[in-house]
């Protein structure tokens, strides 16, 4: 087709007969005397169009995937976090990882989601659903797609049934396990790993990357600093008499490592994150009865029955967030005086159970 824009006489192909019909060709010619009319050189825009073509044809999900994850690497979130990404990456790397992400519909998500449902990990399932959502609104942002598609996917899903950690509540039983840990034969590490976790009713993550720079011995603090926290706020919890004394005991025998729980294979690593619950096992506890993260159940059920202290101040012990906006706001003060007269009677209430 030829045709005039600004004075000058241009050619735009259309294509070749058959392969475009006569039908066609007048419709391409109807839109681009169109785009004439409107100043517009229908050429030109078959180039763009043909650029951006091959543009989208180059970003993968793959391609994509990696660029999400390095952002979330610079924006400092935990080793944890990046590990899940990556992991779920890989699962649907697999599948459609070399697509370009335009090419990606939901049914064909669906069938990646549906092959880790088999296995009966619905909430892996919810979670890969998640997180390639998170890669598609990545590229919506960038401007290398134009929807997410695991929106559609929110109701397709099997809904995973909430099972809570086990935990020990009974005052009774929890003293047994007090006894049970000082007689443990196992390793001395792990025996006091797991009972500054009764003590400091922390996540057992945190007190395994746990390291000696954090620890100030002369306020009796534990500085967590924000990137280790699931909430991603420092997080300072106050270190009673007993709690020192674990740690006094500790130093001995990792000092050469700057985490407080080195791995056995490698100073250079934490302590692995199924040797608390490995040792829980050993010591007669199944997974339905405790688990080291049990531990925060413990403590949260047995300072909140006690009835002595504000369930705020407990609530800022377990590093929990609060919901609501409003309270949020007026919670500024961390409760940090009644908290450290909170860990001073529970370090005292764990040794009249373990006691009688």
């Amino acid at each position: 087709m030829k045709y005039r824009l600004d004075g000058r006489e241009k050619t735009l192909s259309i294509g070749a007969y058959p392969a475009v019909s006569l039908q066609k060709a007048r419709k391409v010619r109807d839109a681009a005397r169109s785009m004439i009319a409107n100043g517009e050189d229908p050429s030109e825009d078959k180039q763009e169009q043909k650029r951006l073509r091959r543009e989208a044809s180059g970003q993968t999900f793959e391609k994509i995937g990696g660029m999400f994850l390095d952002k979330q690497r610079k924006e400092g979130k935990s080793k944890a976090t990046l590990d899940k990404t990556a992991y779920h990456l890989k699962l649907a790397n697999r599948d459609f990882g070399k697509k370009p992400i335009t090419a990606i519909t939901a049914p064909m998500i669906l069938r990646t989601l549906r092959k880790v449902e088999a296995k009966g990990n619905y909430e892996t399932a919810h979670r890969l659903r998640a997180r390639i959502g998170s890669v598609f609104r990545y590229a919506v942002a960038s401007g290398l797609a134009e929807t997410d598609p695991t929106h559609a996917l929110r109701d397709a899903l099997i809904r995973p049934t909430r099972q809570h950690r086990a935990a020990i509540t009974d005052p009774a039983a929890f003293g047994a396990l007090l006894r049970e840990l000082d007689v443990f034969d196992g390793q001395v590490t792990t025996r006091i790993a797991l009972q500054l976790l009764a003590l400091l009713a922390q996540r057992p993550g945190e007190l395994r990357h746990a390291k000696g720079s954090e620890f100030d011995e002369t306020e009796r603090v534990w500085a967590i600093p924000a990137g280790k926290m699931k909430m991603r706020r420092d997080h300072f919890v106050p270190l009673a008499g007993q709690a020192m004394k674990l740690l006094d005991e500790l130093r001995p025998l990792t000092g050469e490592s700057e985490y407080l729980f080195p791995s056995l294979r490698s100073w250079q690593r934490p302590m692995s994150e199924n040797t608390m619950n490995a040792a829980l096992r050993r010591m007669g506890y199944s997974g339905d009865e405790m688990t080291a993260h049990g531990f925060r159940a413990t403590f949260s059920t047995l300072a909140n029955e006690s009835g002595l202290w504000n369930p705020d101040a407990i609530e800022r012990t377990l590093a929990h967030e609060e919901r609501n906006e409003v309270r949020r706001a007026y919670a500024r003060g961390a409760h940090w005086d009644e908290r450290v007269r909170l860990s001073n009677w529970w370090v005292g209430y764990v040794d009249e159970l373990r006691a009688s």
